[in-house]
């Protein structure tokens, strides 16, 4: 017997929390990342729908609705996100996979233009239920660095890379494990400007930063030099299975021989190696065969480069087509 819900308190939290066991665990997929989505929901009004096969949690997809900019803006920006990919057990049937897809993008489809979600981890054997259910597969690059030693982690850095680092260090920059909520504030007006003049896609807004601050899986570990932030990242973290750098940046460029972001990353990294996360995951790098400098500095870092994709359904092509046409002259 299958059942779906699309309320959390349907589920029973032992059982959720025992679902993360899986292969397909992620932190973006937990109880917690649900309460923060809900804690900011002028950036993204979270949705939850959970597989119970035979009495058993067998699997949640959760994420969040989004939208951007002006009330017609907004109309072409409609989007569903399931960031990490659904929370899977190793067991659950073809069938209750199917009915948990099926549910989702019958609820979700009067909402969004498009139902993603940005895999961290392995979907291939479950990918023909997806692509039955509506779902295309779109190739995605990811690295997953290994973080099950610092010893391993330091091996498998570039010797670029690390000289960045160690030059950063000798020559004054330092390292924030504990920032303040002031001192985040200024990491936030580095990624602002980063946002507005390179990266050109919607950031979230301080509120966002303040929240996730508060959580208490996440992690601020910023980068400073003579008294003042130059950069940091913002990570999440899940227990016993990886740190997820979800915002990274750095005044780079700005002083000699000091790499805010290349610090930053491999604060996150030594972060992940010292608290027993054996995974760093760098949470994107782009797709297969076009140019994209962010996997270049990502690449560095001695990850493996893996290919686990996303799955997109459209549910309203035209307002897809006038989107993706945007967002191109958007970034031009």
């Amino acid at each position: 017997m299958i059942h779906i819900y699309s309320d959390i308190d349907r589920i029973e939290a032992a059982a959720w929390r025992a679902l993360e066991a899986s292969e397909t665990a992620n932190w973006f997929q937990t109880r917690e990342a649900y309460a923060f989505y809900s804690a900011v929901p002028e950036e993204m009004q979270p949705f939850c729908f959970a597989a119970e096969e035979d009495s058993r949690l067998v699997g949640v997809m959760q994420g969040y609705l989004t939208q951007t900019g002006s009330r017609l803006k907004q109309w072409f920006t409609r989007r569903a996100i399931i960031v990490g990919g659904p929370m899977l057990s190793d067991t659950i049937s073809d069938a209750a996979l199917e009915q948990l897809l099926l549910t989702a993008r019958r609820q979700l489809s009067s909402q969004a233009i498009y139902i993603e979600t940005r895999n961290f981890n392995d979907y291939s054997r479950w990918r023909p239920v997806f692509e039955r259910c509506g779902f295309a597969y779109q190739p995605h690059l990811n690295f997953h660095v290994d973080t099950s030693s610092a010893e391993q982690m330091e091996a498998l850095i570039s010797k670029s890379r690390k000289r960045d680092i160690k030059t950063s260090l000798r020559d004054g920059a330092t390292l924030v494990e504990q920032p303040t909520l002031e001192q985040v504030h200024a990491f936030y007006a580095i990624l602002q400007q980063l946002y507005r003049t390179k990266v050109k896609t919607p950031l979230p807004s301080w509120r966002f930063f303040e929240m996730l601050y508060q959580q208490p899986h996440a992690q601020f570990l910023l980068v400073a030099f003579e008294e003042q932030i130059i950069g940091g990242t913002a990570c999440v973290c899940l227990p016993g299975k990886a740190v997820y750098e979800w915002y990274v940046c750095g005044k780079d460029g700005r002083y000699e021989h000091i790499f805010p972001s290349s610090l930053a990353t491999y604060s996150g990294m030594r972060y992940a190696a010292d608290n027993g996360y054996p995974r760093f995951d760098m949470m994107g790098a782009g797709k297969p065969n076009e140019t994209y400098g962010v996997r270049d500095f990502k690449a560095r870092f001695g990850g493996k480069e893996v290919e686990h994709g996303r799955f997109l359904h459209v549910c309203k092509p035209l307002l897809y087509a006038i989107g993706v046409c945007g967002v191109k002259w958007i970034k031009r």
